[in-house]
């Protein structure tokens, strides 16, 4: 089992940062790859970003590319989702899962690559 905690959402105005935070507990935090999805109000679940266990490969959706930026640091169990550059169509609720491998599956922005996820943090980017 791995839990999943995100934090680090809030209400920013457009062209504003921030880092969204995902702390991970139980199976071993390297053992598996880690994702960041996003779920706007009346939109379904996409993908947003990607990255292996020792964070040498890295996936973002083209809507996000050169915006966003995913880390991981596996001695604090954590991964890090650093959002720049924010426009209100980033509004969303923003959540982790962790992949059932180390490795990143052919396609990491299907939900059904991940076994498991958090609850999600909101972010509410304002015009």
């Amino acid at each position: 089992q791995v839990q999943l905690v995100e934090s680090g959402g809030g209400l920013v105005q457009a062209g504003g940062s921030l880092r969204l935070s995902c702390a991970a507990s139980g199976r071993t935090f390297s053992s598996y790859a880690m994702g960041w999805f996003r779920q706007a109000p009346g939109k379904e679940r996409e993908s947003v970003s990607a990255i292996t266990w020792n964070g040498g490969s890295t996936y973002y959706a083209d809507s996000v590319k050169g915006r966003f930026t995913i880390s991981r640091d596996n001695a604090k169990n954590t991964v890090y989702l650093q959002i720049n550059s924010l426009k209100p169509e980033d509004t969303a609720v923003y959540s982790c899962a962790a992949g059932f491998t180390p490795g990143l599956t052919p396609t990491p922005w299907y939900p059904g690559a991940y076994a498991y996820w958090g609850q999600g943090t909101h972010v509410t980017v304002s015009s």
